[in-house]
């Protein structure tokens, strides 16, 4: 006999979202910091050969380590994806010469973010600002990244916030160029689902992939919250003991499990994929990756190179 309060599951529904877990992880791109990427050590042997790597500009860094990083992950046949960060750029001349650099490596992505300044260095107070000026009209090989902030940002309100995606989608229709948004972590599947509803008719048709945290302890989650403004989840979790104990080693695969469900059903979402912030390591992110994949992940020995 069937009991009425006994959920029920769909075996086709289950399957398919085992399918697109992998296909989630298979095409996730990763973070690493230039110091991660120059270190000579087996990290980058970790990430599959094609993966889009995105390039921090970290506080009193150079772009140059920047640059140095994304030959790198050329040769490692990885793709990097540099930000861009326009509060650091002193000038319209030194934007010329940091993109003249990176189109020079044959590099083909940014992600253009406005940066940890409060106050720019230079002429450009935001992405907006960069984007007005024109300059990257003369680099069309260039595909352009932007952030969306499912969960808020600390400096800007959520009108604000879908105003410049707007104004962005809108330069990447008037240009032809390629543009996708890559978000903010977030710790609720919710989170990130109700964002992409609510500004669909302002983003639309640019994909969307959402950034997750990789494995990692929860102390850890909780202090790279607080200092990227991610609130409004990372309060959830201090104000729920229970959820705060099941998270205590925090990995995302309920969060990808959940995200897998929404493109099942709802395969023409704007969804398109996950970006994975390795706050455990590159290792402890690039291991999980494998297991969603189902795949063993590579045997680093025989390889001294780590590629």
């Amino acid at each position: 006999m069937e009991l009425v309060h006994e959920k029920q599951t769909d075996p086709d529904r289950e399957s398919a979202c085992d399918v697109m877990v992998k296909v989630l992880a298979r095409s996730a791109s990763i973070e690493a910091s230039p110091r991660q990427i120059l270190a000579e050590n087996d990290q980058l042997g970790w990430i599959p050969a094609g993966t889009f790597v995105y390039v921090p500009f970290l506080p009193n860094a150079q772009y140059s380590e920047t640059i140095d990083a994304c030959r790198q992950l050329l040769a490692e046949g990885l793709v990097p994806v540099p930000h861009f960060p326009a509060r650091a750029i002193e000038s319209h001349g030194q934007a010329s010469d940091w993109l003249e650099s990176l189109a020079a490596l044959d590099v083909r992505h940014l992600m253009l973010i406005a940066g940890d300044r409060r106050e720019p260095d230079g002429p450009f107070r935001d992405t907006l600002d960069l984007l007005a000026t024109g300059i990257l009209k003369d680099y069309p090989a260039f595909a352009l990244g932007v952030a969306g902030h499912p969960d808020g940002h600390p400096f800007a309100d959520r009108d604000e916030l879908i105003r410049a995606l707007r104004i962005k989608r809108e330069y990447a229709a008037a240009t032809g160029t390629s543009m996708w948004i890559t978000t903010q972590f977030a710790f609720e599947a919710n989170v990130f689902i109700d964002w992409l509803e609510a500004t669909h008719c302002e983003i639309a048709p640019l994909p969307v992939y959402f950034g997750l945290a990789g494995p990692t302890k929860l102390r850890t989650l909780i202090a790279y919250a607080a200092q990227c403004g991610v609130g409004f989840s990372a309060r959830a979790m201090r104000r729920r003991p229970n959820t705060a104990r099941l998270l205590r080693a925090w990995t995302p695969d309920g969060l990808v499990r959940s995200l897998a469900g929404y493109r099942v059903e709802h395969p023409d979402a704007l969804l398109r994929g996950i970006h994975i912030f390795p706050f455990g390591g590159l290792k402890r992110s690039a291991r999980w990756l494998y297991e969603q994949q189902g795949d063993d992940p590579p045997s680093l020995a025989a390889s001294p190179s780590g590629g």
